[in-house]
């Protein structure tokens, strides 16, 4: 008897103009992370401040993650998505204005760091919160796999060599073309039809804002936290993104100029960071086949051993070769990861509550990078760029103790939970 293929669910226009919107916003993000390092090592060598330029960067998550969380949850989220992504054009095309006058200082990248970070803190919540009224819960895993791949292809693999390729020609135009691609995808984003505004209880609207916000936040906390599986998987993430975020804090001293460890040259650099790209595009292929045959647990074990590899690798060598390997590696289980873990806690959590989830979560699980990047400047200062490559790894192993929490069945039982309500 022949057998019949599983269609594949149709994801509707919604879904292309946020995929247009994605892809643009992730180039943007792809060439920036590039641009900005290379800019401020132009300004200064002292990993203790370029620590800070991380933290400026990642301190919003920590600082503002709670109330946008309860804000997605009130307001039409592509209305939101709009002003976070017009708010880093404006900001970014103010930075081009100031290295093109000269008037450019570390100050000034921590102060649009701090800003754009902000903006990306409204963005990701409401744009992963908006996603199941787009498509529906059925395609979750589909429309997460083929954004989490269109964010990697453009964020990892096509933006960091063009970013480095653009600073050799010139530093303003290297950081003033995201504000161009920040631009095109509010353009994709206004193609969006319809409303996105999430359904309220009407006797939570009649309540003071700051009383009613306050509610909000502590709802949706209270539901992560209630959650064994997504509380333990926040955490998780938490220790994995407080390894990356110390050792990418300082790894562009590691890498970058003659006198470096590894001798790069700055397009060289973003060549490099393309290999953890092509990992987690291919990991973005797999991720259905890689979980049907481990199971999730199994797969997001795999997926961690892999980023304490990709973490701990410079700690023992600076052949670009070993260290693009290890990067690919991670960047593969980074993607089985995401693709598991965000249509996991987009299926379990109700839509109202999505937003508030999503930003409790990423508190946990982003709130780390602040102190991360703070800790890597301060260990490079202190002991050299090694040791903090060493402790990244030690941090990163030290999320393996989450999975005693993170098994199948768990999984299993808290999507019944949810379908029961």
């Amino acid at each position: 008897m022949p057998t019949t293929s599983r269609p594949r669910p149709r994801l509707g226009r919604a879904f292309t103009a946020l995929f247009s919107a994605s892809a643009l916003s992730n180039l943007a993000d792809g060439v920036l992370k590039i641009a900005v390092p290379l800019a401020a090592v132009r300004l200064t060598d002292s990993p203790l401040l370029l620590g800070g330029l991380g933290m400026a960067l990642s301190l919003p998550w920590l600082l503002f993650a709670l109330p946008v969380g309860a804000i997605a949850d009130r307001v039409d989220r592509r209305h939101a998505m709009l002003a976070a992504t017009i708010g880093r054009a404006v900001v970014v095309a103010l930075v081009t204005l100031a290295f093109t006058t000269d008037l450019a200082s570390i100050w000034l990248l921590y102060a649009g760091a701090f800003v754009i970070g902000i903006a990306e803190v409204l963005y990701d919540t409401t744009a992963q919160s908006v996603l199941p009224q787009v498509v529906g819960r059925d395609a979750l895993p589909t429309a997460n796999a083929r954004l989490q791949g269109v964010e990697i292809a453009t964020n990892q693999f096509v933006g960091p060599p063009l970013g480095g390729w653009l600073v050799g020609i010139g530093v303003a135009l290297a950081i003033g073309t995201p504000a161009v691609l920040w631009t095109l995808a509010v353009v994709a984003l206004a193609r969006m039809r319809g409303s996105y505004r999430p359904a309220r209880d009407v006797g939570r609207t009649a309540q003071p804002f700051v009383r009613s916000l306050r509610a909000d936040i502590r709802e949706g906390l209270g539901f992560l936290l209630q959650s064994r599986v997504l509380r333990s998987l926040a955490m998780m993430t938490g220790l994995a993104n407080l390894a990356s975020a110390a050792a990418g804090a300082v790894f562009v001293l590691f890498a970058v100029g003659s006198g470096s460890p590894m001798g790069l040259t700055e397009p060289q650099f973003g060549l490099l960071t393309t290999a953890s790209a092509a990992g987690a595009i291919l990991g973005s292929v797999l991720a259905g086949r890689v979980t049907a045959r481990l199971g999730r647990a199994r797969s997001i074990a795999a997926a961690t051993v892999a980023f304490v590899v990709m973490a701990g690798t410079p700690a023992l060598t600076a052949n670009p070769w070993l260290i693009g390997a290890a990067w690919a590696l991670g960047g593969f289980g980074v993607m089985v990861w995401n693709v598991i873990v965000v249509s996991l806690r987009q299926s379990i959590t109700p839509d109202a509550l999505l937003g508030r989830v999503n930003s409790c979560y990423r508190l946990l699980a982003w709130g780390t990078m602040p102190v991360g990047a703070l800790l890597g400047g301060a260990i490079g200062e202190a002991l050299g760029l090694r040791a903090v490559f060493v402790t990244a790894a030690v941090l990163a192993a030290s999320a393996t103790l989450g999975l005693r929490a993170v098994t199948d069945r768990a999984i299993a039982d808290a999507e019944e939970a949810a379908t029961a309500r």
